[in-house]
């Protein structure tokens, strides 16, 4: 397969990354995520990611670009990062005490060959009840401002997750075990392709889950 780029400076995928041993680098993806209120989460997840892979693939044509997006849902409400630690707290608050999902859309681009796909990964996550000053001092201690949902899973000492359902890098940031599976069709299906010299592969609805028009 081509080089692997990652369209995030997230310091958690980058630690996945290489913890799970594959080589790439790195290239922040320069795009404003959105949240139309009219798509679900997952669209909302899968349309971001699209959009890194596709800004940094348009300057990488000839490298695999893999871009990300992860969002908390919690009763319907998507949360993204807290703007200050006033919305962290009143963002753990609701969380307190009770079960959430985490979405992640993922999107691979190889744009000197026309190629993408995108898929959605979906964690449940229950939380303990916390008073809130043990609240304030977790969010002291892991710094929540860069974090969806103003928590961070790799930092959590048994204190606030009580358990997950479903896939535990995915409520780091980024879902190894679908991505591994993801890279490798990728690779073997551009393999296929050089090899019949057959024209670009394009994703499947049921591939990539597409992303609407806006």
């Amino acid at each position: 397969m081509a080089p692997l780029i990652l369209a995030s400076a997230s310091p958690r995928r980058k630690d996945l990354l290489r913890e799970h041993g594959y080589e790439f680098r790195v290239v922040p993806a320069e795009v404003l995520e959105i949240a139309p209120a009219h798509l679900t989460a997952g669209e909302v997840t899968l349309c971001n990611a699209r959009a890194k892979a596709c800004a940094v693939g348009a300057a990488h044509p000839d490298e695999v670009v893999l871009g990300v997006d992860t969002v908390v849902v919690f009763e319907g409400e998507i949360f993204g990062k807290p703007s200050d630690p006033n919305a962290a707290f009143a963002m753990a608050k609701r969380l307190n005490g009770q079960a959430h999902e985490v979405y992640s859309g993922v999107w691979l681009r190889h744009a000197a060959r026309n190629r993408e796909r995108g898929f959605v990964e979906i964690t449940r996550v229950h939380f303990h009840r916390l008073s809130d000053a043990q609240l304030r001092a977790y969010l002291a201690r892991i710094g929540p401002l860069d974090k969806a949902g103003g928590y961070a899973a790799q930092d959590d000492r048994g204190e606030f997750i009580a358990r997950v359902e479903g896939s535990f890098t995915n409520v780091v940031g980024l879902p190894m075990e679908a991505l591994a599976k993801a890279l490798k069709e990728f690779a073997e299906t551009g393999d296929r392709k050089a090899e019949t010299g057959e024209g670009a592969a394009r994703p499947t609805k049921k591939q990539a889950g597409t992303p609407p028009a806006f």
